[in-house]
């Protein structure tokens, strides 16, 4: 009988972390989703800031860049 007991503690326990789990992921998802929909289209950023009128340059790639090492 008290092994009954320790398991439905058990069961109760886990189950109460799990929905308090659930309902506090829940509340922090909701700010994101609103500031990701703030924000307007790439297309229109271009526009405002007026990009079609810069002169058209040859950008190095520079996405592999190491650091030279020390000495």
């Amino acid at each position: 009988m008290p092994h009954m007991i320790r398991s439905l503690i058990s069961v109760f326990a886990i189950a109460v972390v799990l929905v308090v789990g659930t309902l506090f992921w829940r509340a922090h998802s909701h700010p994101v989703e609103l500031s990701s929909a703030a924000m307007p289209p790439l297309a229109q950023l271009h526009t405002m800031a007026g990009v079609e009128k810069l002169p058209a340059q040859e950008i190095e790639d520079q996405s592999l860049v190491y650091p030279t090492p020390t000495r």
